[in-house]
């Protein structure tokens, strides 16, 4: 199963009428610092290794033409050995080593507070930023790569039913810390186009 995500900057009505009616999850906060080195080489490529309140994740991207891009489709690689394995750093080397060796630093951290929820088989996340910026996402999980299109195609039908248009690719809150905080780091992946 892939995860399939397409985000979206919603008025307080469009808010409303999306979790109207839907079932209500549940509220948890989290921290994440996201990595890389002084040459972007993990961001520049859409990788984003991030630790999740002390725990790594990598996200690795599944589209392969980013400058038709509509959603997103990720794999998320949730465990250190996992990370490793795809960097195919030498087998028995610790993670922090494997940090170090890389250069990988801390370039945002963000405290999310998300609100989960379920309507006719779709996902709904909000996330509030601590630095007051709100995205929602509307997620389906397609059965495999070859179904990904057609549960885009879902989520944008699923939105236009709520009166919620997909303008362009609005980004994530990673990318809107970098745009405010981080202008040089935001300008290459503009010119690389992982962000449209």
């Amino acid at each position: 199963m892939i995860e399939v995500e397409k985000k979206f900057i919603l008025t307080k009505d469009q808010e409303k009428a999306l979790i109207e009616g839907a079932e209500f999850l549940g509220e948890k906060k989290f921290t994440d610092t996201y990595y890389d080195d002084v040459h972007y080489i993990l961001t520049g490529q859409d990788l984003w290794l991030r630790s999740r309140d002390g725990k790594f994740e990598l996200k690795v991207p599944m589209n392969q033409k980013l400058k038709e891009r509509v959603s997103d489709q990720y794999k998320e690689l949730e465990e250190e050995r996992y990370i490793l394995e795809y960097f195919q750093a030498p087998v028995g080397q610790l993670f922090a080593d494997f940090m170090t060796k890389n250069a990988f630093n801390p370039f945002c951290t963000i405290t999310t507070t998300r609100k989960k929820y379920r309507k006719d088989g779709f996902g709904i996340d909000l996330d509030i930023t601590d630095f007051g910026f709100t995205v929602a996402e509307i997620e389906l999980m397609a059965k495999n790569s070859s179904t990904m299109e057609e549960a885009t195609n879902a989520i944008l039908a699923f939105a236009k039913k709520h009166k919620i248009e997909a303008m362009g690719a609005p980004w994530g809150k990673v990318i809107e810390f970098l745009r405010l905080n981080k202008p040089e780091h935001f300008e290459r992946l503009k010119a690389l186009w992982i962000i449209k």
